[in-house]
């Protein structure tokens, strides 16, 4: 099957706001869901999340150079759209190319926010996503992107005093892309320091990986780090060993820096949803997923979780009800048995993209199929929740799939699980 992550669809334009608040018309208010929300959740908190992608501007800024109040202005009316729709928590994409949505002692500003890499915006994108998503009781998680640098293959095009221009030996083109070396040590230090950078100086109540770690097979095309697995290889059977271990140091060492200094911010990840195909591991899906995260990206996510290095894990269960290679009532069972009998909580992400897209299969058309997820989910004491991708779609919600979901399973605005 084809793979689906993040950046396997098309953005549509947004409808406007007043159409949304119309649909969902929602104080600011929080309360506890009602006795009948409670199946499969604890205490009626349920983690209702959207992720904001920035990265090509996907949903904000609308697009780069924007003046800073049409930037603040664009973000607050996602903010409403989360409010407006009964969610709780904003996954907000800080670092999407080695760059920065704050001023980063590491890295350069983001081009998406201005249009050229390391000019100012001229204000504090964080400082302001955090007051005003509080004042409005979202919580708010910063999403990071480990190991992109730049959605090229050219060093030049970064500002020269870019860490991936000043340390040439840590960048692997691949695919059409700059990558760090996930093998370097001193790339995982790196990467640690600059996204904590943003964790120490703001009250970030989380902080999100997605599901890009070693980047996506390309056909015909090598990741290029045999000097570092000469290097540092010795003692594992093989390369794709040695790089998992990689990964697991990453997040293990991230998660263990987070809880000395603050305990409180949460860590989370969204991988791809399938760990491993049971035809290729008996601990495995009953997919026939055409990635798999364990062989492929070199993401342990199964052992990341009964390891509980996180807190929470959001596998990016895209795929409607009944289909075959990954059925999404395949999928869900699947993760609850995973996340059962650790402390890691569990919500499933939600391809609300799709819904309405003409290219998606018809199940995507019904503006119902995305309520049924909800539904389905909530049978497993185990899912604590659903992120939905992403906060265009929110509030554009093609042919009301998000409204559905409010009207069947959100009367109320809901605290998030702790």
């Amino acid at each position: 099957m084809g793979r689906l992550t993040r950046r396997g669809f098309t953005v549509t334009a947004a409808s406007t706001m007043a159409a949304l608040l119309t649909t969902t018309g929602e104080a600011a208010g929080v309360e506890v869901a009602g006795a009948g929300e409670r199946t499969g959740r604890t205490q009626g908190r349920e983690f209702r999340g959207m992720w904001i992608a920035t990265v090509v501007n996907v949903d904000w800024p609308s697009r780069p150079g924007l003046p800073p109040e049409r930037q603040r202005a664009e973000l607050l009316d996602l903010f409403e759209a989360a409010v407006a729709r009964r969610l709780n928590t904003v996954i907000l994409q800080i670092r999407p190319t080695a760059d920065a949505f704050w001023p980063s002692r590491f890295e350069p500003w983001s081009e998406y926010l201005t249009g050229i890499q390391g000019r100012s915006p001229g204000w504090d994108p964080l400082a302001f996503a955090v007051r005003e998503a509080h004042k409005r009781r979202l919580e708010l998680h910063g999403w990071f992107n480990p190991y992109r640098i730049a959605n090229h293959t050219d060093p030049g095009r970064l500002v020269p005093t870019h860490p991936a221009r000043i340390h040439p030996e840590w960048v692997v083109p691949y695919g059409g892309k700059l990558y760090y070396n996930p093998g370097l040590p001193e790339v995982r230090r790196f990467v640690q320091d600059a996204l904590l950078d943003a964790v120490w100086r703001y009250d970030l109540d989380g902080v999100h990986f997605d599901d890009y770690f070693y980047p996506y097979p390309v056909t015909g095309q090598t990741f290029d780090d045999t000097a570092a697995f000469e290097r540092y290889g010795a003692g594992f059977p093989d390369r794709a060993a040695w790089r998992r271990d990689n990964i697991d140091r990453l997040v293990r060492e991230t998660g263990e820096r987070l809880k000395r200094r603050k305990p409180h911010v949460r860590f989370g990840i969204s991988p791809f949803a399938v760990w491993r195909n049971r035809t290729t591991d008996p601990r495995g899906s009953d997919t026939k997923a055409g990635v798999q995260t364990y062989d492929d990206l070199h993401a342990d996510t199964l052992a990341w979780v009964r390891r509980q290095w996180i807190d929470y894990i959001v596998p990016q269960c895209y795929w409607h009800i009944g289909f075959a290679p990954a059925d999404y009532a395949t999928l869900v069972p699947w993760w609850a048995e995973a996340v059962r009998g650790t402390n890691v909580q569990l919500y499933i992400g939600e391809a609300l993209y799709r819904a309405g897209d003409p290219a998606q299969p018809a199940p995507w058309q019904d503006p119902a199929e995305l309520s049924r997820h909800i539904a389905l989910s909530r049978r497993h004491p185990e899912v604590r929740g659903n992120v939905y991708f992403s906060a265009r779609n929110v509030v554009a919600d093609r042919i009301g799939a998000m409204a559905r979901v409010v009207k069947d399973h959100y009367p109320h605005r809901a605290r998030p699980p702790r």
